[in-house]
């Protein structure tokens, strides 16, 4: 059955989108956590879902510092969109604005371009792009764009190693919250190749994109393509209706667990780049093709020296 995406105005308002993220003030830990790690995990305890994650009572009082972090990001993976329990949001607030100041921030808009990094390319948009490996999560762009299921909700498999729960645990539970609030609007899985716009609260990122890539299990054919080209087009498009939101950094769309192949992924993302800009040509400062592996990178640098079909 065709199904069709829920444009932005049908929610964008319902999710403030257009107010800056302010986690309010500072919070003070209780006197008996001296760390906001704990604290939460104390205040989360009673939650049904928490105990799938093997949190109960005095168990975050024998674990060091570094394991009771890691429990507290299982807790939040595991648990869906409902109400925080009270003071939680605050003291959570806390510890991701924390951590994002401990992680850095890189500049989208100072990355050298791609005429910069690989002077001899003849990728059409080289002056407009740019190459960067690295974790997404520490990259200030004003929207980067995170490979969802169609669910939209972010991955909950603790620790999963997919590029949906890396954004989803550093922005922190607001992010699905308001997926929540969209996917409940639409009243339907999130077609592939379309997009979806929220905030992204603890990430250095004001915005981020949803986009559901295609899945290949089997043999690569040309409605993936299609389908990956339509996810990079209705990201871009989403971001030039966002008044002042000039720079956008990819992940690489599918090629996780989704099984899309590194090397066709890369042509297919820098071919619908290049043709999006050659229709807006001033619309975008930057967009950044971020990478993490070496094989990644290594896709995208070989399609660049090899040279890009020309549609």
């Amino acid at each position: 059955m065709h199904t069709t995406a829920l444009p932005p105005d049908a929610y964008t308002t319902v999710i403030a989108l257009s107010e800056p993220f302010r986690p309010g003030a500072r919070h003070a830990p209780a006197d008996r956590a001296a760390d906001p790690v704990r604290e939460a995990l104390d205040l989360l305890v009673g939650d049904p879902t928490a105990v799938r994650a093997g949190l109960r009572p005095g168990v975050a009082d024998r674990l060091d510092d570094a394991a009771a972090r890691q429990l507290l990001r299982a807790v939040l993976t595991v648990r869906g969109p409902d109400p925080l329990p009270a003071g939680a949001a605050r003291v959570l607030d806390a510890l991701l604005a924390r951590e994002r100041l401990a992680r850095g921030a890189t500049g989208a808009a100072s990355l050298p371009t791609l005429r910069d990094t690989i002077p001899g390319t003849s990728y059409p948009a080289a002056d407009r792009t740019a190459l960067w490996q690295g974790d997404i999560t520490t990259l200030a762009a004003d929207a980067v764009v995170n490979a969802a299921n169609s669910a939209l909700l972010g991955c909950f498999v603790p620790m999963h190693p997919c590029i949906d729960n890396a954004i989803h645990a550093a922005a922190g539970p607001r992010l699905r919250a308001d997926c929540h609030t969209i996917m409940s609007l639409q009243g339907h899985p999130e077609p592939t190749g379309t997009a979806k716009i929220t905030r992204g609260y603890h990430l250095p990122a004001r915005y981020v994109l949803h986009t559901v890539g295609p899945i290949v299990d089997g043999p690569l054919l040309p409605q993936h393509e299609q389908a990956l080209a339509a996810s990079y087009r209705a990201c871009l498009d989403l971001a030039a209706e966002v008044d002042g939101l000039r720079t956008v950094a990819f992940c690489g769309i599918s090629t996780g667990v989704f099984g899309y192949p590194r090397m066709p992924a890369a042509r297919t993302a820098l071919d619908a780049v290049a043709d999006w800009f050659g229709r807006h040509p001033a619309r975008l400062d930057r967009v950044v093709f971020n990478v993490y592996t070496d094989a990644d990178r290594a896709a995208y640098v070989r399609a660049l020296t090899e040279g890009i079909r020309s549609r």
